[in-house]
């Protein structure tokens, strides 16, 4: 429906320059061309198809630039529709070439050339306009007298009349020749937009302001816009009269967009895509990108929005180290969203992981086929460097490099290194890659810890011999050497405990502490604890990400637990994931993993993985296990320390000690941590502020 004057007014503004524009009237389309040329519009439009470029069999017309021009087409006095005009300037590009028989040129009706040297040129331009949500491509005929015809030169433009468009959208325009010879012309124009549709920030939410009149009945739209494809819609509703729709900081994305029309038969469209350059819709863009394997050797990149991204293969060994881009010999290769993409690889491996970068900066790594083939294997990777007349060199990829083999480095591949070329040379090492610049071999290290560890044993037996011996021959401090004998066992016991990874929310510094405070009393358990605030400097140089994803892994491939240690911080940060809250004050410290670990914490609880992985605590006096998200509830939550034996129990598993074991353990850490508590809630003097109950804490008994 056309729009009345006066909104278009509002829309462009009262200017001398805007209310100039020319009116077109009636709704047919129309060309025309400069002095000299001859120019045919189609009566229909045609299928939008470029097709491929195809090499040009003689001097050719071609566009070199567009040009657009905004116009009124009224079909009443007061009533228009905004309209695009576009202009496109031609040119001769190609050369004559010498006729080897009459037949070659004449009448070739693609080429547009009749006689050598002297005839008139002819082209098809095809116009493709796209306004979401139309799209159309128009067919312009042109023909230049044989006058005109300059080698290079500009022989005119013809203009096209015209594409409707709604205000405040955005219009892309393609121009090429059928056939096509060169690259197409691209120009992208946004439009006014109405007064009546704003877009306000109000701290972590985005208000969608629409001052329309009370009677206005009217729809609204949020929808996805694509580069390649048809939008993808998001939100529809019908409403009626004044509105601000709230949404989630967390729902933006750059290419999210509004359209809102009045709910009116063939009613014009308003589109206005806000959020391109907010930088929160950036970072919500790769929070929500995943990486997912289809084959064994083709995965894809799933985003809502397309971006700019290369990616390339890296090596991940076990252990916590970064993992290592194998770039060279690989190279990187640009990533485009929901695009099929293959490595040439001859065979995979569970270390092999996918990095995935922008702008030079890492914001993706998952490895791919360790869910399929393993977790991460004790494997050395070997590059093979091919040189001319058939020299070559190996090295193998360690943390602190490449080491060369053979060498004579202190690293454990340059001590193994005659034994890896062995196994390379006898077929044992899988090949990864293959080209004529290099390879990629993965060989297994474990037969030579095994080794490691039979000759340890070995001599663990022989000392174990002599001491029975010696015990035999001194019957009376038999008993003093069997006590030292178990001391020594229970320690060996303690070192090979259970791994445990403790993850919390830095609320402030008294919380450290107590925090501190627990880990120190677990690791007195048969416990092997990690925490950030014993690997600052670490985490520093890794960033909270890694680190976490590091620490995750290597905990859950040792068949430990990840503890969830809940305090009002953490719980308003899982609130703001989980889209019930905001996040509080305090928990965005630069040492703080427990928002970097939400982004892997939470599919493992999604997908219904956690129990049997994750534990959750919190202290007495401090928050109520009830008042943690329900979703996080599908693992066990203790309140600490009054159900200090349960939990020392769930750390513990499958090995779990006798009950009265277990209630000495829960005792002994219950005294090492009361000092830390009694600071933390009785600090010396006045009580502290702010540090009491907090959303949901507990009533203290």
């Amino acid at each position: 429906m056309p729009v009345p004057w006066f909104l278009l007014s509002l829309a462009l503004g009262r200017s001398p320059i805007v209310l100039s524009l020319e009116r077109l009237v009636g709704p047919q389309d129309a060309t025309h061309c400069s002095p000299g040329l001859s120019c045919h519009l189609w009566d229909s439009d045609i299928l939008c198809l470029p097709g491929d470029i195809v090499p040009a069999p003689g001097p050719v017309l071609a566009p070199t630039h567009l040009q657009t021009e905004l116009v009124l087409r009224c079909r009443k006095e007061t009533y228009c529709d905004l309209c695009v005009r576009v202009a496109v300037h031609l040119a001769v590009h190609g050369h004559w070439e010498e006729p080897e028989d009459e037949e070659k040129f004449g009448g070739a009706a693609d080429s547009g050339v009749e006689e050598p040297r002297n005839a008139s040129l002819q082209a098809q331009v095809v116009l493709s306009f796209q306004a979401y949500p139309t799209a159309r491509c128009v067919l312009l005929e042109v023909q230049v007298p044989a006058a005109l015809v300059q080698f290079g030169q500009s022989v005119g433009s013809v203009v096209y009349d015209c594409f409707e468009a709604a205000l405040g959208s955005e219009v892309r325009i393609w121009s090429y020749t059928q056939p096509r010879y060169e690259k197409e012309l691209n120009l992208t124009q946004q439009l006014p937009a109405l007064p009546w549709l704003n877009v306000s920030a109000d701290g972590d939410n985005v208000h969608l302001v629409l001052n329309v009149s009370e009677e206005q009945h009217f729809g609204l739209s949020l929808y996805w816009n694509q580069v390649q494809g048809p939008p993808k819609p998001r939100w529809h509703k019908n409403l009626t009269g004044p509105q601000i729709i709230t949404l989630n900081h967390t729902d933006l994305v750059p290419c999210l967009c509004i359209q809102v029309w009045p709910l009116e038969p063939d009613s014009v469209r308003t589109n206005i895509c806000p959020f391109r350059e907010d930088p929160r819709a950036h970072q919500n863009l790769w929070r929500a990108a995943r990486l997912r394997l289809l084959t064994l050797q083709s995965w894809l990149l799933d985003a809502p929005c397309s971006l700019p991204a290369e990616a390339a293969l890296c090596w991940q060994a076990p252990g916590g180290d970064p993992c290592q881009p194998l770039v060279p010999p690989l190279s990187w290769e640009n990533v485009t969203v929901d695009k099929v993409l293959e490595f040439p690889l001859l065979k995979v491996h569970p270390n092999l992981c996918v990095q995935v970068n922008s702008w030079e900066k890492l914001q993706l790594q998952e490895c791919l086929w360790a869910d399929s083939l393993g977790p991460l294997k004790d494997d050395v990777l070997l590059l093979e460097t091919r040189g001319p007349q058939d020299n070559r060199s190996l090295c193998a990829l360690e943390p602190s490099g490449c080491t060369s083999l053979p060498s004579k480095a202190s690293t454990r591949a340059a001590r193994l290194g005659e034994y890896l070329l062995q196994d390379l040379q006898s077929g044992q090492c899988l090949q990864l890659w293959d080209d004529d610049l290099g390879a990629l071999w993965a060989c297994p290290m474990d037969k030579y810890i095994h080794k490691r560890w039979a000759l340890l044993w070995l001599a663990c037996l022989l000392f174990a011999a002599a001491l029975s011996l010696i015990l035999l021959l001194k019957k009376d401090h038999a008993k003093g050497w069997l006590r030292l004998l178990k001391q020594d066992v229970c320690s060996g016991a303690a070192a090979r405990g259970r791994a445990a990874l403790l993850l919390y929310s830095a609320d402030d510094s008294g919380f450290e502490r107590l925090v501190g405070a627990l880990a120190s009393a677990l690791c007195q358990l048969p416990l092997r604890v990690a925490v950030d605030l014993w690997s600052r400097r670490e985490m520093s140089a890794q960033g909270p990400v890694a680190w976490f994803h590091a620490q995750r892994r290597q905990t859950l491939q040792e068949g430990g637990v990840v503890v969830l240690l809940f305090s009002p911080g953490a719980v308003a940060l899982c609130s703001e994931w989980l889209q019930e809250g905001v996040s509080a004050p305090g928990a965005h410290g630069p040492h703080d993993a427990f928002r970097a670990s939400l982004s892997c914490v939470l599919p493992d609880f999604l997908q219904g993985r956690a129990p049997g992985r994750y534990v959750g605590a919190c202290f007495d006096r401090l928050l109520h296990p009830d008042s943690v998200p329900a979703l996080f509830r599908t693992v066990p939550v203790f309140s600490l320390p009054s159900q200090l034996p349960d939990f020392l129990g769930a750390l513990q598993q499958p090995r779990a000690p006798r009950p009265g074991r277990l209630q000495e353990r829960a005792e002994q850490v219950s005294r090492a941590l009361q000092p830390a508590l009694d600071s933390y809630f009785h600090p010396p003097g006045t009580p502290a502020p702010g540090r009491g109950l907090g959303p949901g804490a507990g009533d203290g008994t």
